[in-house]
C-alpha cells in the first residue's frame, strides 16, 4: 500500500518540478528578447518587369535568427481596389505584378518563434511603404479567347491621357513573340483593341502581355504587362447536339460539351440549363431531368456552359438556340392512344357477347362436310365426255388438214398421223 501512494506522489512532483523548468526557461527567453531592441522594419522598391520587387530588412542579431524562428506577415492593397492580399512569407522580399495598376500601400511585420513549442515570442509593429508607378493611360484592360483560335483584347483610354500617344500591343507565348495583326480603332484613330485569328495556345503556357503606350511627340513610351492563363480567359460556345423529349412526365435535355483548347473531360464543365418559367439550376453533368405535372402550351430549354472544375473561368458561354417541346401535343397524343386502346377493348367484347349470343362462334368454326359419293360419280363422268368431244374435234382438224395428199399414201399417213397423237395410240 506504501508503495502504491509513494509513485503518484513522485510523479506529481517531477512533474512540478518539469513545468517550473519550462516556466523558468521560457522566462528567461522572454527576457532575454525583453531586454533586446526593438523590433523594426525597413522596406524598398526594385523594379523588375513585369512589375516591381518589394524588400524590406529588420534589426535582428545573428543569435536571435539561429535561436528563433523568423517569419514575416506581408499585407498590401492596389491603389483604387478594396480587396487587401496577405501573405505568411519566411524570405524577406516579394514579387508584385502591377497588372496596369498605378501603384499600392504595403505594410509587413516581423515576428519571432520559439522552435520548441511555435509560440510568438515577439513581433515587431506594422512597418508601412506606398509605391507610386508611373502613370497609366488605359483602363478596362480584358482579353478573350474564343472559337478555340480566335483572340481579342479591348482597353480604354482615360481622359486625362496626353493627346499624342498611340497604344500598341504584342504578347508572348511558349517562347515566340506576337504582334497585333489588326488593330480596333476609335473615332480619335487612336487604338483601343487587338484582334488576331489562327492562334493556338497550349493551355498550361501562360500568356505575357505587353501594353505599349508611345508618346509620338516626345518619342517617349511606357510599358504595362498582364499576364493570362488561356484557359481562364476562353469563352466556350454553347453546348452542341441538344435534344428535349418528354418521358414518363418529364422533361429530359441531353447535350454535348462543345471543343476547348484545354481539358475537355466531362468533369471539368459546369452547365446552366433553362427552361421557359422555371429557375436557372446549375448542372455538372451532360443530361438534366424535371418532373412536371401542369405542363405549358410550349417549353422552350436553352444550356450554357463554362469550366469550372479543372481550371476557374469566370466567362459563360451564350445561350444556345432554344430547342422547343409542344407539351400539349404530346399530351393529346397519349390521351388519344389511351382511348383507342379503351375503345378496342370494348369493341372486341362486344363482339364476343353477340357472338355467343347468336351462336356465330359456333357456325363460323362448324366443320366443312365431305361431298358425297353422287357428286364424285358426276364429276367422273363429266370429266370422261370432255375428253372424248375433244377427240372428235382433233380428228375433224387432221381430216381437213389431208384433203388433196395422193391416195395411195393416203390412209397410210392418216392413220401414222392420228397415231402420233398422244392417247390415241391407246385407243
Amino acid at each position: 500500500m506504501a508503495h502504491v501512494t509513494v509513485i503518484p506522489i513522485m510523479l506529481i512532483t517531477s512533474f512540478f518540478q518539469c513545468k517550473t523548468l519550462f516556466s523558468t526557461s521560457l522566462a528567461s527567453e522572454q527576457q532575454d528578447v525583453g531586454d533586446a531592441p526593438e523590433l523594426r522594419n525597413t522596406m524598398w522598391i526594385s523594379k523588375h518587369e513585369p512589375g516591381v520587387i518589394l524588400s524590406w530588412n529588420n534589426n535582428l542579431t545573428k543569435e536571435e535568427i539561429e535561436k528563433y524562428t523568423v517569419k514575416y506577415i506581408l499585407s498590401y492593397k492596389f491603389f483604387n481596389t478594396t480587396h487587401e492580399n496577405e501573405e505568411r512569407l519566411q524570405k524577406k522580399k516579394k514579387r508584385i505584378n502591377l497588372n496596369l495598376h498605378s501603384g499600392f500601400n504595403a505594410k509587413v511585420k516581423t515576428q519571432l518563434f520559439s522552435k520548441e513549442t511555435d509560440d510568438v515570442i515577439k513581433e515587431s509593429g506594422w512597418t508601412e511603404f506606398t509605391y507610386k508607378a508611373p502613370p497609366v493611360y488605359i483602363q478596362n484592360f480584358s482579353c478573350i479567347i474564343y472559337n478555340i483560335s480566335f483572340f481579342n483584347c479591348t482597353w480604354y483610354i482615360k481622359a486625362e491621357a496626353p493627346e499624342d500617344i498611340q497604344i500598341f500591343f504584342s504578347y508572348r507565348h511558349i517562347g515566340k513573340d506576337f504582334d497585333c495583326q489588326q488593330y480596333i480603332k476609335n473615332a480619335r484613330k487612336k487604338n483601343i483593341g487587338c484582334h488576331m485569328k489562327e492562334i493556338y495556345f497550349q493551355p498550361s503556357r501562360k500568356i505575357n502581355l505587353n501594353i505599349t503606350v508611345r508618346d509620338m511627340k516626345n518619342n517617349s513610351r511606357l510599358s504595362y504587362y498582364k499576364i493570362f492563363t488561356p484557359q481562364t480567359i476562353e469563352k466556350l460556345n454553347p453546348p452542341i447536339n441538344i435534344s428535349v423529349s418528354l418521358e414518363n412526365r418529364s422533361i429530359q435535355i441531353h447535350w454535348k460539351p462543345p471543343p476547348t483548347i484545354g481539358s475537355a473531360s466531362s468533369k471539368c464543365f459546369l452547365y446552366e440549363v433553362k427552361i421557359t418559367d422555371l429557375k436557372i439550376v446549375n448542372v455538372t453533368g451532360e443530361k438534366y431531368e424535371y418532373p412536371f405535372h401542369k405542363p405549358a402550351r410550349k417549353c422552350a430549354a436553352q444550356v450554357r456552359v463554362k469550366k469550372e472544375k479543372c481550371i476557374r473561368n469566370k466567362i459563360w458561354s451564350e445561350w444556345s438556340e432554344p430547342v422547343f417541346i409542344d407539351h400539349e401535343k404530346t399530351v393529346d397524343v397519349m390521351l388519344l392512344s389511351l382511348t383507342l386502346f379503351c375503345l378496342l377493348i370494348f369493341l372486341g367484347g362486344l363482339l364476343i357477347l353477340a357472338c355467343r349470343r347468336y351462336q356465330c362462334l359456333e357456325v363460323i368454326t362448324m366443320p366443312v362436310p365431305h361431298p358425297s359419293d353422287n357428286i364424285k360419280s358426276w364429276l367422273v363422268a363429266d370429266n370422261t365426255t370432255r375428253y372424248w368431244n375433244q377427240m372428235s374435234m382433233q380428228r375433224e382438224m387432221y381430216s381437213d388438214a389431208t384433203v388433196g395428199i395422193p391416195e395411195e399414201n393416203g390412209d397410210e399417213n392418216i392413220q401414222q398421223k392420228c397415231l402420233k397423237e398422244p392417247g390415241l395410240e391407246d385407243l
